[in-house]
């Protein structure tokens, strides 16, 4: 009887012992089957992670695009806005005194509607203009974009800028412009720019070109004035007209821009003289 119970009691340890065994072994089971679960879990949401990522670089990659077209507009709206500008320049040139004579005989005109302060001799961008040029028949061109250096005679110390517009009187001046980059309008160009003030009162002959100015005093009292380092913008024009032009093809008339005709027929009404 003794023998019999001890094999029992071993075999209930015996049976307890692999229960557990298997206990252990089901839980180690089910932690590995939860770990798998929450991994799959993990997993669809890693997949979602990755898809939100994916999906918030493709919102990057939209708005990436949406900025590029946002800067491909710009430049447009930049361009409309310096020809609107323009327009209220001339108006200004319109009322003043023998200014409808000069622009009649004038090959063109760079408009510059505000020149930044500038200190005197420096040729840091001062200025964004547009230049627009008379045809054969006295019509005017589309506008040509350029921007400008400083005023290395002429302006005027501790001057406020204002507008400014660039009579040009003959094919010499327009030629300078043709150039793009780089160009110049001042004696070192072997072009006389003259003050306007000193032409309005008679004291200057009309020189190459003319350099008028809404602000008093920015030239102060100079006879000759010059300006360096202007510069064809291709960007702004490209942007303005949506193809890649020379000035030359603008001054030709081989593209349009609907939006600067009350600029051009500003123009051409101050250019004429009633008779």
């Amino acid at each position: 009887m003794a023998i019999e119970r001890k094999q029992q009691a071993r075999a209930f340890a015996w049976v307890a012992a692999m229960l557990i065994s298997g206990a252990a072994v089901a839980q180690s089971a089910g932690g590995q089957s939860g770990s798998g679960g929450q991994s799959g879990q993990t997993g669809p949401g890693g997949q979602s992670g990755a898809a939100g990522t994916g999906g918030q670089t493709g919102q990057s990659s939209r708005s990436g695009q949406t900025d590029t077209a946002g800067l491909g507009a710009k430049p447009a709206q930049r361009a409309s806005q310096r020809v609107g500008d323009a327009l209220a320049v001339v108006r200004q040139l319109e009322a003043e005194p023998r200014m409808k004579q000069l622009l009649q005989q004038a090959k063109g005109v760079l408009i510059v509607p505000s020149y930044g302060r500038a200190a005197l001799g420096v040729g840091a961008h001062g200025g964004a203009g547009l230049l627009l040029l008379k045809g054969a028949d006295g019509g005017w061109s589309g506008p040509a974009f350029y921007d400008l250096g400083g005023l290395t005679v002429g302006l005027q110390a501790g001057a406020q800028g204002g507008p400014i517009a660039l009579v040009l009187n003959n094919e010499k001046a327009v030629g300078e412009f043709m150039k793009k980059n780089n160009l110049a309008l001042s004696a070192d160009a072997g072009l006389t720019v003259l003050n306007w003030s000193r032409l309005a009162q008679g004291t200057a002959g009309t020189g190459d070109v003319v350099a008028w100015s809404g602000t008093k005093g920015l030239f102060g009292d100079v006879v000759a004035v010059g300006i360096n380092d202007i510069r064809f913008n291709q960007s702004l024009t490209n942007a303005y007209y949506g193809r890649t032009l020379s000035p030359r093809e603008i001054a030709a008339g081989t593209a349009s821009n609907p939006q600067s005709e009350p600029l051009r027929q500003a123009l051409g009404q101050a250019a004429t003289i009633a008779r």
